[in-house]
């Protein structure tokens, strides 16, 4: 094949022939050909002396695919070798492409048509820029200004270049390029910009050139951000942005670049920005009258439309998030802030996600500012009252009415009206609380919801009392699930005896609507609200004994409703609102004879009448929380025993059955009931925890026995029908109750008190039943499950479990290892819960590591090693926190220089690996403790022993340090040939220098990944998710300080339930 002769490069490649190789790649010729093309062009791309060839390609080739290909070669060049590259070389590519640059942006003609290839070339020399300039390109700004002087279309390309450089430095710098090199570019467009700003203004105030003015406007839109004040409020450009704003092709632009200069903080500018303001809604008015109907204009607008009704929402929130308070301060203003705010108003009714989070962000902000409490003034004297909007806001101390107090009090009377017309549209806009499962499909159907919307979080908190809109002349579903889900939000926000009033108002009206509706269609929506809203209020209800009891009464009426999705959410609101108020139901309350679940107990078989089995487990579940409150133990045993007479009586009816003939227990109707009556002993026992031990007690032995049993089922059935039948859904119902019992154990010893006498009891009966029947199975025929349980085992009963140790390491160790280390996919859920395993260990019975043989040792340490390597996120990041854990554990032990000896270089060297591989990304602050830890040791002198094998290795180091730091020199340059020795050593030096500083350390090694290229062009923010999340409990805290802004399911419930 003549396309084999371009391998030689030792002359000018055949460019003919190169042209058809990428249209044969390119072509819809055969699969073969295409594939011989693929190989050849990657052959010449992996060609070390191939990027010499591109200017003779680019010079004559006429074939855009060819040419791109051509700079696909270069790039590679100048990202991963180019400071390699000999003076010359460098300055020649350079500029040619300069050249190449100017000469097709030059033509109007060329410029249109070659648009992509020359945008390449941009992105090109702004590769080149990031290693020449400053330092060996000074001249760059001056050069590109007076060559855009030239000519409107070059001065064109010119603003393309010089917007890329900015958002390569300003925006895109982070995990691509060293913190150094990003300081030295910054301070070098800093010091030039005055040339760019001179371009900028001359081309905005004499072009008449629509694309020229719109790439200016662009490339001003990437520095507004950044550049010396100066520049904007002491020069023309405000007046000259605000001028050409009306112009409808430039209007977006123009906006955006308002939006920037909006967003600019400092003290002594306010003028310039209020004057900027008033001018800019003296022109809006004209392009948008406030009159405008603005969702429906955006519901028909085309994209620019659109985007300008998202760019001045954007613009206004920005504005005011800074300079509201200026707007504020003066008469003649407040009318332009007031019009601004309800054009943001209107906006926030637009159907589309993006702009509402962009308005609801800055409405959280505002209302924030003016019913939070502000810091300085909450003294301890302060007292709750109700403002205008049943928000707790502290009245001020007396002293302070007329200072902050009175302050807070006028801005409060001024946005009274927005205000007003905001709690409107919060109303209208409320989000799908997830606890919501009965919704309308898109036939016009009410159904169960089992989707969750996570999108939106609800964060409205400024709703007046709402009970009005309910008097059933003019409701639809909707309207009446979002003021629910309004009314639900708002929980915790008011002053109990408010909300007390409010509440009643509001079930009031809704049982009354239910009364006055029908069809059973909308008594379901009626229904569903209620019980949402009920669930939202659990001081209310723990406060009025009666109207609990109601309400848990009227749930179990719903209990019997077979309407879809009306069961399921009475069960789920039964059980949340037990969990927040289950004393209530234990002590007798003024008026009744007996505890509400004595009563409840009495009349269980009717209430769950017509539950599905998972219902009846929730039901089962909420009765357990109740039970689990009642102080009195013989009382709570009583009520457990009754609680679980239905269950008993069959289990023991299976049994009985079972002893007389035990091929009973091999139907499946039978196999279902065992599962179903396993399962509903979980739900208590989640809930009870210790107290369940009388019923587990009852049914252990028995459970076993029929764990066995269908443990050799399976096996047998996988035996003789080969891997399929652990397919079969016999075979998997089998499992199902296997499972099972694992959880009701693993469910039971993990809520349970710490008891050693139930450890005790509990323990050494499973080790056979379980251990040995995992040990014994074929590998299909294997419970995960089983590692999970001796996990939460030793979790629990910690060093107790010591010398049973070497007996589970021997039952599960090998034998599961096999299965998980044959490649990376099969046994998923086994993978994750032996590293689980082996770190409950490590942690709590590290002594019994001791007693492993060497060979033993090494496959646990291989076995972490091969779990960090691994790319799925979970089993990778199980990995390095049990290798944290085992190193900090042998080196406080006397095996510490043996061990290290053994692993030190190994783990590092693994560790540096994984450091580098793109996949491993999210396991980056573990590799950072890890190698920190590593060098940490070395530095201090802790290892007494030397690292290095003597024999190898005769020359002797002065210490372990100076050996480590050789050692890691030399891993690195082999392994990084693109990075010079000097950079090597200076990183190692860093590392050694930051042992004890983590955030340096840590930045030593985001340079070092930016230095080896092999996280270049990627999203690296998984590098900085420490940091993003420490930014996330920040905001959750502030959260938290607001009432009623977190979910009352969400929070750990202080108040006492007594």
């Amino acid at each position: 094949m003549a396309a084999e002769n371009l391998r030689d490069l030792s002359q000018p490649i055949d460019v003919p022939l190169l042209d058809a190789t990428v249209a044969a790649f390119y072509g819809t010729g055969s699969k073969e050909q295409r594939t011989a093309a693929d190989q050849i062009l990657r052959d010449l791309q992996n060609n070390p002396d191939m990027w010499l060839q591109v200017m003779h390609i680019l010079q004559n080739t006429q074939s855009l695919n060819t040419k791109f290909f051509a700079l696909q070669v270069l790039e590679g060049v100048i990202k991963y070798r180019w400071n390699a590259l000999p003076a010359e070389q460098r300055d020649g590519m350079k500029n040619f492409i300069s050249d190449v640059i100017v000469q097709l942006s030059g033509n109007e003609a060329s410029f249109r048509t070659e648009r992509l290839y020359v945008n390449k070339l941009n992105i090109i020399l702004v590769q080149i820029l990031k290693h020449e300039w400053p330092v060996r390109w000074r001249s760059f700004i001056p050069d590109l200004v007076s060559a855009a002087k030239t000519s409107e279309t070059i001065c064109e390309n010119c603003m393309a270049i010089l917007k890329l450089l900015s958002e390569e430095v300003f925006d895109f710098s982070r995990g691509e390029m060293t913190q150094q090199k990003i300081k030295e570019l910054k301070q070098s467009l800093n010091s030039e910009f005055q040339l760019i700003h001179e371009l900028c203004l001359y081309v905005l105030s004499v072009s008449q050139r629509t694309e020229l003015i719109r790439a200016t406007l662009s490339t001003l839109h990437a520095f507004l951000s950044w550049i010396p004040l100066g520049y904007i409020f002491e020069s023309p450009l405000l007046e000259t942005l605000l001028k050409i704003f009306p112009i409808p092709a430039y209007q977006n632009l123009t906006l955006q670049c308002l939006t920037e200069v909006a967003a600019l903080q400092f003290g002594n500018l306010c003028d310039a920005h209020i004057k900027m303001y008033n001018i800019f809604m003296v022109q809006l008015q004209t392009i948008l009258p406030p009159s405008t109907n603005i969702p429906e204009a955006y519901s028909h607008g085309s994209s620019e439309e659109q985007a300008f009704i998202q760019n001045l929402a954007l613009f206004f929130t920005s504005f005011y998030k800074v300079h509201i308070r200026i707007l504020e301060s003066t008469q003649e203003n407040i009318s332009a802030l007031l019009l601004g705010l309800e054009y943001l108003i209107n906006i926030s009714y637009v159907d589309d996600t993006e702009v509402f989070k962009v308005c609801l962000d800055y409405w959280n902000v505002l209302v924030s500012e003016l019913f939070e409490p502000p810091q300085r003034c909450m003294v301890n004297t302060a007292v709750a009252s109700p403002n205008m909007i049943g928000l707790q806001v502290p009245v001020m101390p007396p002293g302070m009415v007329d200072g902050l107090g009175s302050q807070l009090l006028q801005r409060r009377q001024l946005y009274a009206g927005s205000m007003s017309k905001l709690r409107m549209l919060m109303i209208c806009r409320m989000a799908k609380p997830e606890e919501v499962l009965i919704v309308e499909d898109e036939n016009g159907n009410i159904v169960r919801e089992t989707m969750k919307d996570n999108d939106v979080l609800v964060q409205y908190k400024m709703l007046r009392k709402l009970s009005k809109q309910l008097s059933g002349e003019d409701w639809t579903w909707n309207n009446l699930n979002t003021l629910c889900w309004a009314i639900g939000s708002i929980s915790g926000s008011m002053m109990e005896e408010q909300e007390n009033r409010f509440l009643v108002m509001v079930i009031r009206d809704l049982l009354n609507l239910c009364e006055i509706t029908k069809g059973k269609d909308n008594k379901a929506v009626i229904a569903s609200n209620i019980m949402y809203v009920v669930g939202q209020y659990p001081r209310f209800l723990r406060a009025h004994w009666k109207f609990l009891k109601t309400v848990v009464n009227k749930l179990f009426e719903f209990m019997h409703e077979t309407h879809p999705g009306v069961q399921d959410m009475a069960c789920d609101t039964f059980l949340k609102i037990v969990q927040k108020c289950k004393r209530k139901f234990v002590i007798t309350q003024v008026g009744e004879n007996e505890p509400f679940v004595s009563e409840l107990l009495t009349g269980l078989p009717t209430t769950i009448g017509d539950l599905e089995p998972h219902q009846i487990h929730t039901f089962y579940e909420s009765v357990g929380n109740m039970i689990q409150a009642e102080s009195d133990a013989q009382k709570r045993d009583e009520y457990l025993q009754k609680l679980m007479v239905l269950p008993n009586q069959r289990w023991m009816e299976i049994i009985g059955k079972a002893h007389q003939n035990v091929e009973f227990l091999k139907d499946q109707d039978v196999i279902r009931t065992v599962l179903n009556i396993l399962q509903t002993n979980t739900s208590v026992a989640s809930s009870l925890g210790t107290f369940f031990l009388p019923q587990i007690t009852l049914i252990f032995l028995d459970m076993l026995n029929v764990y066995r049993m269908y443990s050799e089922l399976i096996s047998k059935s996988i035996a003789e029908g080969g891997p399929f039948a652990s397919r079969t859904s016999y075979v998997k119902l089998l499992r199902s109750v296997k499972r099972e019992t694992l959880k009701l154990v693993d469910t039971f010893l993990d809520k349970a008190e710490d008891q050693p006498q139930i450890g005790k009891q509990f323990v050494p009966p499973m080790m056979d039943p379980v251990l040995g029947d995992y040990a014994r199975n074929v590998p299909d025929a294997r419970e995960s499950e089983v590692l999970s349980l001796f996990a939460t085992i030793i979790n629990k009963y910690k060093a107790a479990m010591v010398d049973d140790v070497p007996r589970i390491f021997e039952a599960v160790f090998q034998c599961t290892l096999e299965m998980i280390t044959k490649n990376f996919e099969d046994y998923p859920e086994h993978r994750l819960k032996f590293f689980s395993l082996l770190r409950a260990i490590a942690t709590h019975c590290f002594p019994a590591l001791f007693c492993l043989s060497s060979q033993q040792l090494k496959l646990v340490m291989d076995s972490i090693i091969w779990a960090f390597r691994h790319t799925e996120r979970n089993i990778a990041e199980t990995g390095l926190n049990l290798l944290l854990e085992m190193l900090k554990k042998f080196q406080a032990s006397e095996f510490c220089n043996q061990f290290y000896r053994t692993y030190f270089l190994t783990i590092e060297q693994e560790i540096f690996a994984v450091l580098t591989d793109t996949f491993h990304k999210p396991g980056f602050k573990l590799h950072v403790l890890v190698l920190q830890h590593l060098f940490c040791l070395a530095e201090t002198g802790a290892l007494t022993e030397p690292l290095w094998d003597g024999a190898t290795n005769p020359y002797p180091y002065p210490s372990n340090a100076a050996f480590v730091h050789e050692f890691t020199i030399k891993l690195l340059s082999t392994s990084f040939p693109n990075m010079t020795t000097a950079e090597v050593t200076q990183l190692v030096k860093g590392l050694f220098e930051s042992t004890n500083d983590l955030s340096t350390f840590k930045t030593h090694i985001r340079d070092f990944l930016v230095q080896s290229k092999e996280f270049s062009a990627q999203d690296n923010k998984d590098l900085y998710a420490e940091e993003a999340a420490a930014q996330r409990e920040r905001e959750r805290q502030r959260m938290l300080s607001i009432p009623g802004l977190i979910a009352p399911s969400e929070l750990q419930d202080e108040m006492v339930d007594s």
